[in-house]
């Protein structure tokens, strides 16, 4: 089965979590890049805003086609209990060339039900799989056992 993980980070907690699922699956990562300067306490916060409202944004250009992969890997932050745009940009992009989809979400506290929700929207499919972690298990290193059952649903 040929996976592509497409995931966007701002602090990189997601993104680290996508490489080493990536690894684990033997898979390709597309890492989403914004446009719109996310750093620092107003890029957090105008990120949070713009998660709530919905908003898509500008990202750069996709390395890899959706549609010649059997399943794809949704991964972003919680933001506002919601997806990062960045994401909600991709997905609206490539709406239609994903075949099979599954999410995942890192999050500080709460919201991966929203998340989970916006992926399913922009997606049109339910997933294979859902996985959420939380920040401090990412950095605490305690979110391995819950990365290798996700990938186990997957199929590895």
């Amino acid at each position: 089965m040929k996976i592509l993980v497409a995931c966007y980070s701002r602090t990189g907690t997601t993104k680290q979590v996508c490489e080493e699922l990536a690894a684990t699956l033997g898979a390709d990562i597309e890492q989403i890049v914004d446009a719109k300067k996310r750093s620092g306490i107003f890029g957090y916060l105008g990120g949070g805003r713009d998660a709530m409202k919905k908003k898509p944004t500008v990202i750069g250009p996709s390395r890899y086609d959706p549609a010649q992969y059997d399943l794809v890997i949704a991964a972003s932050p919680v933001w506002a209990g919601h997806i990062a745009p960045a994401l909600r940009t991709y997905l609206a992009q490539h709406k239609g060339k994903i075949k099979q989809a599954a999410f995942l979400c890192t999050m500080g506290g709460s919201g991966d039900a929203g998340a989970f929700a916006d992926m399913k929207e922009l997606t049109g499919l339910e997933p294979a799989a859902r996985l959420t972690l939380l920040q401090r298990e990412v950095k605490s290193g305690q979110h391995a056992a819950k990365l290798k059952e996700f990938a186990g649903k997957l199929g590895k």
